[in-house]
């Protein structure tokens, strides 16, 4: 038996312009969501997580992967009644389980998701990416949210062009920077520059060692619910995989990744292995972190990136880009095949492209780049399984 890669699709529930049903029509069989509308921190009901799945069942589809169960601030920063949050962690876990969706993804960034500069970066072939420039991240910092002291996570040249492009930029140019670098996730409440403000005083005192011990502590805990009721945890890379807006980041490179499971040695604790997220630093090698983590890869989100020399990316081709997809897809697939099962793995992001481009999608979620990445990783696969059976 050949062990291919689960194929999944991220739908953000009844709201997102992709429906159930287009994505039937990609050839993606399973759905990864999450109940975006239940506050951060408070508990996912069987209810409604059973609703979610009735939905889905109904288009022919079946949900395989919850992304994600948010984890509230107070638990990252192991203040005020981060217990009680915890608590509410595990008791949401159980109900996942109890409604038999196998594997739950979630991250341990500070204050943002994921952070980008822009979300329509204009490609050779007219799409439009997402795109990451340290230029117009300080211009937002020093600028715009004026966080003290922001001039001093920025070098000199970066320093003098944002000041430059700060002057240059208009009202209109300084408000959408500010709507793109504190976007947030779809379908979630949008946040202002006083309430970033307010949540970076958070981690005032919170340096890489503090916040990794309280990653581990709360691995600890849930890793153990999550074991006793047949769950895997897969925790996201920070996106991006380095220090920003004067916060720590403790998931980002292959030394990260070995701290924590090396912590917390409990089965169910575990990784999505985002190439896009980890592809994003040049100090990531990431068909060797597949070979390094093995059955540790709980769930694979498959995008690529190019970089430039100063550390600026923008979201490229599936198959084009920095990261060499073919070695990783494979290493994937041997992996498969020595632990005899399927991994979930879903197209991340996708270029706004054809038709998409006269919608209003969600950023990096419109339907049709994403099921060009689909298409291009299902026919590698394809060929690789092949390569793989025959040697």
């Amino acid at each position: 038996m050949k062990y291919k890669m689960e194929q999944t699709w991220r739908w953000f529930g009844p709201d997102d312009p992709v429906t159930l049903q287009d994505i039937k029509q990609t050839g993606a069989t399973g759905i990864v969501t999450a109940l975006h509308h239940i506050p951060h921190g408070e508990v996912w009901t069987k209810d409604e997580i059973n609703k979610r799945k009735a939905e889905i069942e109904k288009a022919g589809l079946t949900w395989s992967v919850v992304e994600s169960i948010t984890v509230h601030e107070n638990i990252k920063t192991r203040t005020a009644d981060y217990k009680n949050y915890i608590e509410k962690y595990k008791t949401s876990i159980r109900n996942v389980a109890a409604c038999g969706i196998p594997v739950i993804t979630y991250n341990f960034m500070p204050v943002n998701d994921w952070t980008r500069t822009s979300l329509n970066y204009k490609m050779r072939d007219g799409s439009l990416a997402l795109y990451f420039n340290w230029i117009d991240l300080a211009v937002f910092d020093i600028y715009i949210l004026k966080r003290k002291d922001a001039d001093g996570s920025y070098s000199k040249s970066i320093l003098q062009k944002a000041e430059e492009r700060f002057k240059n930029y208009s009202g209109k140019q300084l408000e959408d920077l500010a709507g793109v670098v504190m976007f947030g996730i779809p379908g979630e409440k949008k946040i202002s520059t006083a309430d970033m403000l307010q949540k970076l005083e958070l981690y005032k005192e919170i340096d890489a060692t503090v916040l990794r011990d309280n990653l581990c502590y709360f691995q600890n805990e849930i890793s153990a619910v999550a074991e006793e009721c047949g769950v895997k945890l897969a925790i996201h890379p920070d996106d991006p995989p380095f220090p920003i807006l004067g916060l720590p980041r403790i998931v980002s490179i292959q030394e990260d990744y070995e701290y924590f499971l090396n912590k917390v040695d409990n089965p169910s604790n575990g990784v999505c292995f985002c190439t896009g997220s980890l592809g994003a630093s040049a100090n990531n090698n990431l068909t060797g972190m597949v070979k390094r983590f093995g059955e540790k890869i709980h769930f694979v989100h498959l995008r690529n990136v190019s970089k430039d020399a100063d550390g600026n990316f923008y979201e490229a081709d599936h198959l084009g880009g920095d990261n060499d997809m073919a070695s990783i897809v494979k290493e994937i697939l041997i992996l498969q095949q020595r632990i005899e099962r399927s991994i979930p793995f879903r197209p991340d992001h996708g270029h706004q492209m054809l038709d998409d481009l006269n919608k209003t999608t969600n950023p990096g979620y419109s339907a049709i780049g994403r099921m060009r990445g689909l298409a291009e990783i299902r026919g590698l696969e394809m060929g690789l399984l092949e390569s793989i059976s025959s040697t």
